[in-house]
């Protein structure tokens, strides 16, 4: 009986280990670092992206190509429509960092996003992204046009089903992509009333859907046997069916670009030199350049791998100043 209290002690004391040591680890929270209102703006502007404006730079193409961009109203309508293209999509961004915030935490590099940090509440998040949706549709119908308010609830409806939807479906995420890159050189028609040709839609669709294919296989190739480290969708693709993809829309848009150039023939008579064919040269080099980085799988976002790379920014200079005289018939 001496010892009963001893050996009853150290059971209760290896009990009590033994407790501890099943006990589930606490949770991590998120970080609330910078959820002052100053922290929380700084979050919102973070989550609207401001590297992927340099997008809703198409909505100038259709008034560059039509000749009708140099004049205070075509200005003041195209930097509106880019202004509203610039609000909706950064509605988009919140609204999916807001859904996604649970996964975002589980990534490597999509746990720093303010609304997965938790600098940005979730709540927060909808309901910005809520204002934004609703304002710029709205503002577009005041002050630009029905057909671009009717375009810009479109894209929020396309945007926001890809979100919650079609982005786990074959193919179709590939589409809703590229259909947005082509929506945003459609609004700057629409703004001016100005009507697009079928060149003008086979040439950006496609060029914008061997950029979206090119992203999709870089994604592939980098993060190849990393499971949970990028887009689910991607271990449905193969790298052989995005390479394929990117080099058909490659192909495609080259041929669409070089039937607009050919369309006219011969050389314009109040021209120097033939701008319209001799812009092809450029357009193929820039696409070729391009693959360049899709074939390594290191095009990542388009922007980024025009504007890092000397060589391909200063093709799409010459390709601009070339395809600026053919529009101006200089």
């Amino acid at each position: 009986m001496a010892e009963a209290g001893p050996l009853t002690s150290t059971g209760r004391a290896g009990e009590a280990t033994l407790h501890e040591q099943r006990r589930p680890a606490p949770r991590t929270e998120p970080s609330s670092g910078g959820r002052g209102p100053r922290g929380v703006l700084t979050g919102l502007l973070r989550t609207a992206r401001p590297k992927q404006w340099v997008k809703n730079v198409l909505v100038v193409a259709a008034p560059a190509a039509a000749g009708r961009l140099f004049s205070v109203h075509a200005l003041t309508q195209v930097a509106l429509v880019f202004a509203l293209f610039t609000a909706c999509a950064a509605a988009v961004y919140l609204v999916n960092d807001a859904r996604d915030a649970e996964a975002d935490r589980a990534h490597p590099t999509k746990r720093r996003r303010p609304v997965a940090a938790g600098q940005v509440p979730v709540p927060v998040a909808y309901a910005a992204g809520g204002v934004l949706a609703v304002l710029g549709p709205a503002l577009a119908a005041w002050l630009a046009s029905p057909a671009v308010a009717a375009l810009l609830v479109a894209y929020l409806g396309m945007q926001l089903a890809y979100c919650v939807r079609l982005k786990h479906v074959l193919v179709v995420d590939l589409a809703v992509v590229t259909t947005g890159f082509l929506m945003r050189a459609v609004a700057g028609g629409l703004a001016l009333g100005i009507p697009l040709s079928r060149w003008f839609l086979i040439t950006t669709g496609f060029g914008a859907l061997f950029m979206v294919a090119a992203k999709r296989y870089s994604e592939a190739v980098q993060m190849a046997g990393k499971a949970g480290a990028t887009r689910a969708l991607l271990t449905e693709y193969t790298p052989g069916y995005l390479r394929f993809v990117w080099q058909l829309a490659a192909g495609v848009a080259v041929l669409g670009y070089c039937l607009w150039a050919l369309e006219e023939g011969g050389v314009p008579h109040a021209s120097v030199l033939p701008w319209r064919q001799l812009s092809m040269v450029a357009f193929v080099l820039a696409i070729l350049r391009y693959a360049v980085f899709a074939d390594r799988g290191t095009a990542g976002e388009p922007e980024e791998v025009v504007l890092r790379d000397r060589a391909l920014a200063v093709i799409g200079v010459v390709w601009m100043t070339m395809y600026a005289l053919a529009v101006a018939n200089w």
